[in-house]
């Protein structure tokens, strides 16, 4: 542990040079010395984490034979067996597909719709609403 924790803290101090050097040019010395504390305390967490990724890769087992008993990996028919098989058809099932429901069993004929009509043509208007529409439009 001791040989990793050096490496750790040599991550971490070169994340801090870095930094403060970066920093330096641009700010005060306080203000660079502290952006770089924080890069070594960045870079450190960086370097530890990626170490305990490794290693818990490493424990791993290479070869599915090889997984141990007390291992979580270790129930190997979860999601091994896949049912394809469909339910039995009924004749119910296929009256319901055949016809939507709350429609009678007589087939209806097709009626399109006939909206009523909304928009009156000016020859449907009379002469004196026309007048009161000019008007009206003027007076503004």
């Amino acid at each position: 542990m001791a040989g990793k924790m050096r490496y750790y803290l040599l991550l971490g101090f070169i994340g801090f040079l870095i930094t403060f050097a970066v920093s330096a040019s641009n700010n005060l010395f306080m203000t660079s010395f502290i952006r770089g504390l924080i890069a070594f305390a960045v870079w450190f967490a960086l370097a530890f984490a990626a170490n305990w990724m490794l290693g818990f890769l490493k424990e791993l087992p290479n070869n599915p034979g090889e997984v141990d008993q007390e291992s979580p990996l270790s129930d190997r028919s979860k999601g091994a067996n896949l049912d394809l098989t469909t339910p039995e058809e009924s004749e119910q099932l296929n009256d319901l597909l055949k016809q939507p429901p709350g429609q009678s069993e007589e087939a209806k004929e097709f009626t399109p719709l006939s909206p009523p009509k909304l928009v009156k043509t000016p020859d449907d208007k009379d002469p004196e609403e026309l007048v009161k529409v000019v008007r009206h439009l003027t007076e503004k």
